[in-house]
């Protein structure tokens, strides 16, 4: 991946939308060069998919929370299962297993704390492994980004 190509990423992570003939314009390509080098981003696996970001609280979606999870026994197996299930769950924006005093931490999005007692139920309370689990309500948002951010 050269100068360019991180360019051509760099322009399509902050909008998608662009035409072939924009973004060519925006990077310093010719049409074709330019959908070339888009085509072998996609087939390689560097661009993953393509998506439209929705802004949560215009649908409702106004509470977002942070959720360290700590498990009882340290087994793959249970790992994988718990994974499974909370990857399986609309409200799980975001799952990532870390190191540290926890193990897992979920990026969550509900309504309402009515909604947020019932994902609890589904996923926390209803795994036998889970220890115990944090929640941190975020207040305000401050910064969203979903771009990966390349090394020039």
């Amino acid at each position: 991946m050269d100068a360019i190509d991180q360019r051509l990423l760099t322009q399509l992570q902050q909008d998608a939308s662009l035409t072939n003939q924009a973004l060519a314009d925006t990077v310093g390509l010719s049409p074709s060069a330019c959908l070339k080098r888009v085509k072998r981003l996609w087939s390689s696996g560097i661009i993953e998919r393509q998506v439209v970001l929705v802004n949560p609280a215009a649908v409702g979606l106004c509470m977002h929370m942070v959720v360290e999870v700590t498990m009882e026994r340290d087994r793959k197996d249970l790992y994988a299962r718990f994974l499974k299930r909370a990857t399986a769950i609309q409200e799980v924006k975001q799952c990532y297993q870390v190191t540290g005093e926890i193990d897992f931490v979920l990026i969550v999005e509900v309504p309402d704390m009515d909604a947020y007692d019932r994902f609890c139920d589904e996923l926390l309370y209803a795994d036998d492994n889970v220890r115990k689990f944090r929640t941190l309500i975020s207040r305000d948002r401050k910064k969203f980004d979903t771009a990966i951010h390349l090394l020039r």
